[in-house]
This record gives structure tokens, C-alpha cells and sequence, in this order.
């Protein structure tokens, strides 16, 4: 099974600082280091910055709770970087840099001097994740990657062992919601929180759920990205839209998700 594999792989380690998103990625690789070392050699951190939503950093630390690790949310300063503030195509990089290098001070002070990210085996094929090399030239381990873990590999390992975490749907930060060019700034990132904030009230009203909700920022206008049968149903809904300009869009559009649509 590749979860023993995996727990096989991290009993190597001795004592694991894990970078945590809150993810199922990451809390796989969490929840795994337990069974391999322990909780006390275990530990997990999250990086709490402006581009980590507040629902995420509060699952993060339910996650890590019900793991019996110690969490730690140390405040990260991407947005003084002036590559990740500028949004250009490589601002993940220069999002991983200064999270990581974070991250692994915080570990190193705290006894841990291995550190270990989510990144999956699809990551490292995906064109659009210029964030791994920024975690490889800090020697970051990347289990899951190195054992050849899909996401599909994650959710059914998690499934396996009974975790309620294990079919959570991808969160990636508040930033990737941002069109290339547009600067990040902490008044962007709350405004597309902000905006998320309220579709997902607006479809808990109405009784309906999405799977995937994001607020695409092209600008002045935002782009809500639904489940496509949502979608079709609320596209012109005068509440919906009128709750989403209220957040600071001059216009709003509804439309079906897909993953990475701001990197074509």
C-alpha cells in the first residue's frame, strides 16, 4: 500500500518540520509523519500571511489539532518581495522563497532541521509551478513527489485512513485568483477573500452547494468561478452579483470553474 511506503519513507527522517498549508497534500505528508516518528518529532507550520484565507488557516489548525502536533503560524513578508507584489508569471517563486526560507528558520529554531512540503508527483509535472524549484534549492524534501504520489494517490491514502480532510477540494492562495500584472497588495487579497466570502454565504442562503468557489481579480471586473451546474443557475442572480460589486467590482461575471484559468 503506498501509505506504508510513504510512513516507511518519513520513519528515515528522525524528526520532520512540516510546511502545512492545510491542504490534503500537506496534511497527507502530516498525518503520515505521525505514524512514522510520532507527534513529539513531528512538527507543523503554517505560513499566516495575507494570501492564506482565514477558513484555511483555521482548517490548518483543526487539521494539526486532531493530529496531536504542535502548529506554528509564523507571519511571513512576501508581500515586501517585489517579485511576488509585481504578479508577474514567476511570482510564486518568489512566494516560496521567502514562506520556505520562514519556515525553515522557525524549524531550525525549534530543533527540526528537515523540512518537508505537499508537493505531489503532479506538481512536478505541472508547467505552471515555478514554487518547487524555489523549495528544491532549499533542500525542502518533497516526499510524495520523490515516491511518485498523485493526488489521486493523496485522497485515496487519506480515504484509507478514515481522515474527513481526505476529498477537500484545492485551495491555492488568495494570490493565484489575481490576473498576471495586477499588483498584490494585502487591499487585493482581502478584496477577492472578501468577495469569496460572500458568494459562499450567498449559495449557503439559497441552500446550494459548490464543490469549487473562486473570485477571479481581472481588474475591475471579478470573474465568480462555480461548479458548471451552479453556475448556469445563478449567472445572472441580481443578489449574487449585487453582493460581489458591494465587496469593491465594478463588474461581475458568473462563469464554470477550471483550475488554472489565469495561467493561459
Amino acid at each position: 500500500m503506498d501509505g506504508t511506503r510513504l510512513v516507511t519513507h518519513l520513519a528515515g527522517f528522525g524528526r520532520l518540520a512540516v510546511a502545512f498549508s492545510g491542504g490534503a497534500d500537506s496534511a497527507l505528508v502530516l498525518a503520515a509523519a505521525v505514524r512514522a516518528l510520532g507527534p513529539a518529532d513531528v512538527l507543523a507550520v503554517t505560513a499566516d500571511s495575507a494570501s492564506l484565507a482565514a477558513v484555511e488557516l483555521a482548517d490548518a489548525r483543526r487539521i494539526a489539532a486532531g493530529l496531536g502536533v504542535r502548529h506554528l503560524t509564523p507571519p511571513t513578508g512576501e508581500l515586501a518581495e517585489p517579485g511576488y507584489a509585481a504578479n508577474g508569471r514567476r511570482r510564486c517563486y518568489f512566494c516560496k522563497s521567502t514562506v520556505l526560507t520562514t519556515i525553515a528558520e522557525v524549524a531550525a529554531a525549534h530543533g527540526f532541521a528537515a523540512v518537508a512540503t505537499g508537493t505531489n508527483a503532479d506538481d512536478a509535472v505541472d508547467p505552471f509551478r515555478p514554487g518547487i524549484s524555489a523549495g528544491d534549492e532549499r533542500g525542502v524534501h518533497t516526499p510524495l513527489r520523490t515516491l511518485g504520489l498523485s493526488k489521486a494517490d493523496v485522497r485515496a491514502i487519506a480515504r484509507g485512513w478514515g481522515f474527513d480532510w481526505a476529498d477537500k477540494p484545492a485551495a491555492p492562495c488568495l494570490a493565484s485568483r489575481v490576473r498576471y500584472g495586477i499588483p498584490i497588495t494585502t487591499a487585493t487579497l482581502a478584496r477577492v477573500e472578501g468577495a469569496e466570502g460572500v458568494v459562499r454565504a450567498f449559495l449557503a442562503g439559497c441552500g446550494v452547494r459548490s464543490r469549487d468557489v473562486r473570485v477571479r481579480d481581472l481588474g475591475g471586473t471579478a470573474r465568480v468561478e462555480l461548479d458548471a451546474a451552479v453556475a448556469a443557475a445563478v449567472h445572472d442572480d441580481s443578489g449574487l452579483l449585487g453582493a460581489v460589486r458591494a465587496v469593491g467590482f465594478s463588474e461581475v461575471t458568473v462563469a464554470a470553474f477550471r483550475s488554472g484559468v489565469l495561467n493561459d
